[in-house]
């Protein structure tokens, strides 16, 4: 019996793999210590646990006082369902299918900086276990591993670039991502100078890492995490270094000198944007995007998706939740894929996004925790883990296909005496 990964997740005699579809792993093929990873939230608990403070800190935190990241997550809890009943099921599907590719869920993994330091060879890791279990991987400009690899492991990967500060490096870095071979182009455009990001500061944690007695204390006492991950990458592929912010190799992950270059880009505009658009032959998606009027100018401006983000809550605290202002985003620009991201936890908070109008969803945090503590195995896990977490309330819904899904299934919520 095998696991059909568009399907509802039933046991069926024989599985339906279409050409560009990979088979979820079945329940026995992941490790046995993984059987206390019921959701998402138990793999930020478990890398709590094994990963140095200053690396923790660094991928859980926000900006100043996270009240963005906080409230992310409460905005989910502004809507509340109204399923259907008696409504046949059994033949649901969680794919949807997104630039003329059918995925088996309607999520994938949102672009994350320096996964190779909280995992070892964690970009490779991440975009492995995306490709096996068919969703999108946006591969993060701020990476240690370098573009070219990522795609050649993983062709449908995407790449996503923080634009650098003057055109001739801009051109540079698009042609070599076209040369490496990726289809699909990500432009952050809510990073046009460095956040202010405290908590960092506040665990000892700096990019570039400085070598200090506390820093080596964290090390020594996450042995595991010490030699299986950052000791491991040095031995096997020496320092790391940040390597696909320019179309040169960029900052060592540890000096005690050098500096990582945070260019002020606060004189780009729209004129830059659409640059990339002559210069990019593929799909082109813009992501940052949360006023109405900043899609609109996108979509003029040949973006051919938006992903409404607030870049989980890291840039500009006190932002607004992406989910309060994805409606009307979707309304101004209907004829591209709305996606989004920022504080996805549950397959309930995916599908709320849907209803609301958007053609995919990206999570971030979740997937690199789960890579720091288990690896491919740990990232498979956790896709599989939302992917049933989506079709399970689809059946509770009453709901065969994303598609069917709209506003009528969400009222607004009423406050709890």
């Amino acid at each position: 019996m095998q696991i059909d990964p568009l399907s509802d997740g039933a046991a069926t005699a024989q599985p339906r793999p279409m050409s560009d579809e990979r088979p979820s792993p079945q329940a026995g093929e992941l490790p046995a210590r993984l059987g206390h990873i019921l959701c998402l939230d138990d793999f930020e608990r478990a890398a709590s646990r094994h990963l140095p403070k200053p690396v923790f800190a660094y991928i859980s935190g926000a900006v100043e006082r996270n009240y963005s990241l906080r409230a992310n997550a409460a905005a989910f809890d502004r809507y509340e369902f109204v399923p259907r009943m008696l409504v046949g099921t059994s033949a649901r599907s969680t794919a949807t299918t997104l630039f003329g590719k059918r995925w088996s869920a309607p999520f994938g993994m949102a672009p994350m900086g320096i996964c190779a330091l909280s995992a070892y060879r964690g970009d490779l890791v991440l975009t492995q276990a995306a490709a096996r279990e068919n969703i999108p991987m946006i591969m993060s400009g701020s990476s240690l591993i370098r573009l070219e690899e990522v795609v050649q492991a993983n062709p449908d990967a995407w790449f996503q670039a923080y634009l650098p500060g003057d055109e001739p490096s801009m051109i540079a870095l698009v042609e070599r991502v076209k040369a490496a071979g990726y289809r699909t182009l990500v432009v952050t455009v809510d990073a046009n100078i460095a956040s202010n990001r405290e908590n960092n500061i506040r665990a000892g944690f700096s990019t570039p890492l400085r070598p200090s007695l506390s820093l080596a204390w964290e090390g020594i006492t996450h042995p595991r995490w010490l030699f299986g991950t950052f000791l491991k990458t040095i031995a096997r592929h020496g320092l790391p270094h940040f390597e696909n912010n320019y179309a040169r190799r960029g900052a060592p992950i540890l000096s005690q000198n050098v500096l990582r270059d945070f260019s002020d880009r606060g004189h780009m505009n729209w004129n830059h944007f659409r640059m990339i658009r002559r210069l990019w032959p593929g799909h082109l998606v813009i992501k940052g995007i949360l006023d109405v009027r900043d899609a609109r100018l996108a979509v003029d401006s040949g973006a051919d998706g938006i992903i409404v983000s607030n870049h989980g809550g890291r840039q500009l605290d006190g932002t607004v939740p992406p989910l309060r202002v994805l409606p009307g985003i979707v309304q101004a620009c209907p004829e591209v894929p709305v996606m989004i991201d920022s504080g996805f936890r549950r397959g309930t908070d995916v599908l709320k996004a849907v209803a609301l109008g958007a053609k995919f969803v990206f999570v971030g945090r979740p997937f690199n925790y789960a890579a720091s503590v288990a690896g491919e195995d740990g990232v498979r896990k956790a896709i599989g883990l939302l992917r049933e977490e989506v079709s399970r309330n689809m059946a509770m819904l009453g709901v065969n296909g994303l598609s069917e899904l709209d506003a009528s299934y969400l009222l607004p919520a009423h406050p709890v005496s």
